[in-house]
């Protein structure tokens, strides 16, 4: 099997530098590679073939474009300055850089503008690009971009200096966009909340945060802060793909936990304890004890709801906040939901459960949707809707 099988276009793997070059749209002989780091690694023919789209229309100037084509990935930023003192009274450039076909690149995409700007400041200032044109000693330019590919391929980071000028290049990581944020989910901080700088996000965001306690679904975030359920959930998605927000379960009673590998951690890191034991406490003049709260968490397991085991263990007594303790334990991955999915029988069969709250709604379960989800939808507590469905003999529940 071919080694560079699972390299193919839109794969989402990035790749080096191969090249990078300068164009520019001489006066006379139209479009052409001024320099480029190595030497014809982008050969003449290709370059004629996609010239009129690296050297573009005024229309297409100083946006980022990117072009495939014969293996390679071409992503440049195209630049036009007006000015008598240069031929045809402008003087177009386009600084590239070059990637295998299957790389993703939009994490060199701010680079690539960034480095163009800096070498059109320059040459504003000294005409320090026109003039090695004119010349035809390019061995700055070289040097320069031959210093770029190396150190961003290998360090990720570049630092530039000509002159007295000095310019910063780093590849920050794009991060993929996260699943889409349901209404039962519930947004709960990564870090302290009074770390959070509001100036920085926008009128919607600054207005639901007040509501983002760990506790509260997105639906009831949006009730409590009168915005629009749809854009609560473009709100808190944003928040998880910038890191300050992660995604939990639903808090209930009648909820069903399971203990994984990782709890074996509690009995062994005096960090993941201490941290434990503080964020669980009912109150910080007592403190629960770590061996109560690893009995709380071992107790958990399938059939064994939270409303079981506070009936059992009494964390009241032992001084541990059990909402608390179901959120530590979720977001540090020492336990884990346990879900309920209910599946309609003989789907062809049009009778299934009906909603006490509209007689004539008729619903069929495809065991995809989990019951905090329906509950969400439906307006009704878990209890109210799984003694619902339990009456149907024709559901019946998956439950993983």
């Amino acid at each position: 099997m071919d080694g560079n099988a699972k390299y193919y276009e839109g794969c989402g793997q990035e790749g080096p530098i191969r090249c990078i070059f300068l164009c520019e749209f001489h006066p006379t002989a139209g479009p052409k590679i001024t320099c480029q780091v190595p030497e014809n690694y982008i050969s003449k023919d290709i370059f004629d073939t996609v010239s009129h789209y690296i050297i573009p229309k005024v229309q297409l100037q100083r946006c980022t474009l990117t072009v495939t084509l014969l293996g390679s990935k071409i992503l440049g930023f195209p630049v036009r300055i007006d000015n008598k003192k240069y031929a045809r009274n402008a003087y177009y450039f386009n600084l590239c850089f070059v990637c295998d076909a299957w790389a993703r690149t939009v994490h060199l995409e701010p680079l690539v503008k960034k480095l163009t700007e800096y070498l059109l400041s320059m040459e504003l200032e000294t005409e320090w690009l026109s003039k090695q044109s004119k010349s035809g000693d390019a061995k700055d330019l070289g040097g320069l971009m031959r210093q770029v590919m190396q150190d961003i391929n290998s360090k990720r980071m570049c630092t530039l200096t000509v002159g007295t000028t000095t310019t910063h290049l780093t590849v920050v990581r794009v991060n993929s966009d996260p699943a889409p944020v349901k209404d039962h989910q519930v947004p709960v901080f990564l870090y302290s909340r009074q770390s959070f700088v509001a100036d920085q996000w926008d009128l919607t965001t600054n207005q639901i945060l007040p509501y983002i306690d760990g506790f509260n679904h997105v639906s009831k975030i949006a009730a409590l802060s009168d915005v629009e359920v749809s854009l609560v959930r473009a709100c808190v998605q944003n928040l998880v793909y910038y890191g300050v927000v992660t995604i939990v379960p639903i808090f209930q009673y009648c909820a069903v936990y399971s203990a994984t590998p990782k709890l074996r951690q509690l009995t062994r890191c005096a960090g993941l304890q201490r941290q434990c034991v503080e964020f669980c406490a009912r109150s910080p003049r007592q403190l629960p004890k770590v061996s109560d709260l690893f009995r709380m968490y071992a107790g958990m397991s399938y059939g064994s709801t939270v409303r079981d085991l506070c009936l059992r263990l009494r964390p009241q007594e032992l001084a541990i906040n059990e909402r608390k303790l179901v959120l530590f334990g979720v977001l540090e991955g020492l336990i884990r939901r346990v879900y309920k999915y209910p599946i309609t029988l003989n789907n062809d069969d049009n009778s299934s459960v009906r909603s006490d709250h509209n007689q004539n709604m008729v619903r069929t379960y495809n065991g995809l949707v989990c019951l905090d989800e329906l509950c969400c939808q439906g307006g009704l507590s878990a209890s109210q809707l799984e003694e619902q469905l339990e009456r149907d003999n024709k559901v019946v529940f998956i439950v993983k």
